[in-house]
């Protein structure tokens, strides 16, 4: 007799909810910076490297919200979005300051 998955508990819904919506923003806000300094870091103009970056970002963040919901483990979306975000938003303001001097 096939086994029914655990219920969650309301709470666990809740934490996985915000965590989709602001930890999908956060990463992709923080691959968007990294691209951003990557493209005018190699010569394009900083407004053409943004808008390029942000047209794609809606497809990154759908993407990351999707993956959100359809991980099992919570830890591992922490894991991946928090740690990705961190990664990413700081090797952007390295590499930002770098270039401004």
């Amino acid at each position: 007799m096939p086994t029914s998955p655990p219920r969650l508990s309301r709470w666990s819904w809740i934490h996985r909810i915000a965590l989709s919506i602001l930890g999908a923003y956060a990463l992709t806000w923080g691959l968007c910076a990294l691209a951003v300094v990557a493209l005018v870091a190699n010569g394009a103009d900083f407004h053409e490297a943004e808008h390029g970056v942000l047209i794609a970002a809606f497809l990154v963040y759908l993407a990351v919200f999707l993956w959100s919901f359809a991980t099992p483990r919570l830890s591992q979306v922490w894991l991946a979005v928090g740690g990705g975000a961190a990664v990413s938003m700081a090797i952007a303001l390295f590499w930002q300051h770098q270039l401004m001097q």
